[in-house]
């Protein structure tokens, strides 16, 4: 599993980069650096990149839950680029977990969720 950071537009914009299946410890990676970028920057705009996602294990789910409840209001925009049926439904489901404005996108059309991140 891996989770990388791509920091854009001077670290208003973060490409999060998932693969494989989720665990623990990769929060406690991931967490930290994006308070720091909400600490430098107030709300973020972030694309998650599900390209070869898996899913997550246990203990990792729950630890993305926390990570909602205590970041619920530091996401402006969320773009979702996935290429399964499941993983849309994911952008369905987490759009009640979040203040952030949630659009999903194929992998095919990520141009037009760089785009939608960008928007003024």
């Amino acid at each position: 599993m891996s989770i990388q950071l791509i920091e854009e537009n001077g670290g208003k914009l973060l490409v999060v980069q998932v693969s494989g299946t989720l665990v623990k410890a990769d929060y406690q990676q991931f967490v930290p650096e994006f308070e720091r970028l909400v600490s430098q920057h107030g709300t973020l705009r972030l694309l998650f990149d599900m390209t070869d996602f898996h899913g997550w294990e246990l203990s990792a789910a729950w630890e993305d839950f926390k990570f909602g409840i205590d970041h619920f209001a530091d996401i402006e925009r969320l773009a979702m680029v996935g290429d399964r049926q499941w993983q849309h439904g994911m952008a369905i489901f987490c759009k009640p977990f979040t203040n952030a404005m949630v659009r999903y996108f194929d992998h095919a059309d990520a141009d037009e969720a760089w785009s939608w991140l960008s928007e003024t």
